[in-house]
């Protein structure tokens, strides 16, 4: 399948924008919420017995329901396949960690869809897809944006950060900003959006919200109602919270005059995080799982004036991927060619049309380096996971593998399986190199999170220092040939911390962090371009520092390690800062 670029997109937009925009209408604004690590079990309207969520239940009762969507069992490949329409082997973001979690470049996103369109684009909340140029949000269509570093405020990029008074990026600057996380997405998302309907500009709001992903922190008036014995009280916390600002924005949309003509879309990123601990519908697996509980969440889409069919369930399996084109049907945008996307518009179904997707087979796959036959194929109520096969119609725990007894059915998704396959590996072995000594951002700073083919990506892993004495190295692309310093250290650089110490835990406003161990580090070593450098270190210095000179256009590994005094590894280099001087 060929895939339609970024900069193709950008230049066939404009005269199809200018034909299809003379003399129509006003377009509807969006809001797409996602939130993280929410599953289909976790709303009181889905049947949980515990939590409650009037505001998102009251959503569900206005809105067309597909029952049957499916998401990637991991965040960061479902953000991508949202905002590109593609599956995350093609657009290359198949996993939370790594070079794997960033969106190759050139790829068309929905922001850049909507920005073509004269549609204002602003993110607030988790974006994950890329901490450094050209992976970030500004780079890929948005003109707005507030959001945290990697996967949420525990990663290694972030994890000296608060769920309260947190530090974020504004659009390019780190900026500290007050009260709770969720409270200031919604907040500062209904400011913006204010100030496009005083401009009389069309909108596409894009809401990811970082809870209720740990660590669970959050106030304890919303976490007290469910602290009973066996209940994630903090987790349920958040989402009561999260359900709260729902509620907010409901009375932001109504007030304002905004509620009748804007989309309003409600999906999660992929199965609970809370595990076995929870009401999950019935399914087998959570977050992480090839199976039901890893990837069926909620999908809500609500349009008062948009001409939806009434509020009611669809059972068509459907996939984020689909997200895409849906928007672009319901919003009358230039359409993109379909060879472009794997996704399909869900418009006819939610305008009630009956059996559009007759036959449609799917496919839910992710990986640091997936694996052939590793995943999920779906075929109506049929779920091929790895060789085994559930009918989830009669089987919705997936209990029985029916595998033996349905040969036909089994080989006629394996072939399906097969052709994908074959569509998606040759992309496989492109990882989205760090782009050092660009104009558009020097210096570039990276950590284990950034790490090749290993997932680094928590304050766990730093603070215990694993990953190997010698840790693993960061692909990087020369931007500017010319003389590049590399500064490499444990723990980041802004700390100033000595090399060698450790670290006390640290109390958070809700929590708390681990401690970190102290290493006995007395020099350090950088392999670059088939060199290897050394240097000395003192007890004083946070950081070893290297200079070298590279080509422009080379594509190579930077990996940096520590040693002792007698001169054995001891661990990697989790966090480094490279500049082109």
């Amino acid at each position: 399948m060929g895939i339609f670029s970024r900069r193709d997109f950008l230049s066939w937009a404009a005269p199809a924008l200018a034909t299809q925009t003379r003399g129509k209408p006003a377009r509807p604004n969006v809001i797409l919420i996602l939130t993280d690590d929410q599953g289909y079990g976790d709303l009181s309207c889905h049947g949980n017995p515990v939590l409650k969520t009037p505001h998102m239940d009251r959503l569900h009762s206005q809105s067309v329901r597909f029952t049957d969507f499916h998401s990637s069992p991991m965040c960061s490949p479902t953000r991508g396949q949202l905002l590109t329409g593609l599956d995350a082997l093609r657009n290359g973001a198949t996993f939370p960690a790594t070079e794997r979690s960033r969106l190759r470049q050139g790829i068309t996103t929905m922001a850049d869809v909507f920005a073509a369109n004269r549609y204002a684009t602003g993110i607030f909340g988790k974006w994950h897809l890329g901490d450094n140029y050209p992976y970030r949000p500004i780079d890929r269509g948005f003109q707005e944006a507030k959001y945290h570093l990697s996967y949420g405020l525990s990663s290694s990029s972030d994890f000296d950060n608060d769920y309260f008074d947190g530090r974020y990026v504004d659009n390019k600057t780190v900026r500290r900003f007050p009260g709770y996380c969720t409270d200031f997405w919604f907040g500062e998302a209904m400011g913006w959006m204010r100030s496009r309907q005083l401009e009389r500009k069309p909108f596409f709001c894009y809401l990811p919200t970082n809870v209720p992903h740990g660590p669970q922190w959050v106030s304890d008036q919303y976490s007290n109602p469910y602290r009973k014995e066996g209940q994630p009280a903090a987790f349920y916390g958040m989402i009561a919270n999260l359900d709260e600002n729902i509620g907010k924005l409901e009375g932001f949309l109504e007030e304002s005059g905004l509620r009748e003509d804007t989309i309003l879309m409600f999906l999660t990123d992929n199965g609970t995080q809370a595990g076995h601990r929870v009401f999950n519908a019935g399914m087998r697996g959570a977050k992480r799982s090839l199976y039901e509980g890893g990837h069926r969440v909620p999908c809500f889409i609500r349009w008062p004036s948009g001409g939806l069919g009434p509020a009611a369930d669809i059972d068509e399996p459907a996939q984020v991927q689909d997200i895409l084109p849906t928007l672009v049907d319901l919003c009358a945008l230039p359409q993109l060619p379909n060879s472009t996307l794997d996704g399909r518009s869900l418009a006819p179904l939610a305008r009630g049309a009956v059996n559009s997707f007759a036959g449609r087979m799917m496919v839910v796959q992710y990986g640091i380096v997936p694996k052939k036959w590793d995943a999920c194929v779906i075929w109506g109520k049929w779920r091929l996971v790895g060789q085994e096969l559930y009918d989830i119609g009669s089987d919705p725990g997936q209990i029985r593998d029916v595998a033996p007894q349905q040969s036909e059915v089994v080989q006629r998704m394996r072939d399906h399986y097969k052709t994908w396959w074959a569509g998606v590996a040759p992309a496989l072995g492109k990882p989205s190199p760090s782009i050092i000594g660009s104009r558009h951002e020097n210096p570039v700073h990276l950590n284990s999170g950034d790490w090749d083919e290993f997932d680094c990506n928590d304050v766990q892993c730093v603070t215990a220092a694993q990953g190997g004495p010698k840790g693993r190295p960061w692909n990087v692309l020369v931007d500017r040939g010319g003389e590049y310093e590399v500064m490499i250290s444990r723990w980041p650089q802004a700390w100033r911390l000595p090399l060698s110490a450790g670290r006390p835990a640290q109390k958070m406003t809700a929590g708390s962090l681990p401690p970190g161990k102290a290493i006995p580090i007395s020099g350090a070593k950088l392999h670059v371009s088939g060199r290897v450098l050394s240097t000395r270190t003192t007890e004083r210095d946070h950081a070893a520092t290297f200079r070298f000179r590279l080509a422009a256009g080379a594509q190579t590994q930077i990996q940096g390690w520590f040693h002792d005094l007698q001169g054995n590894d001891v661990c990697g280099a989790y966090y480094a800062s490279i500049r082109r001087i």
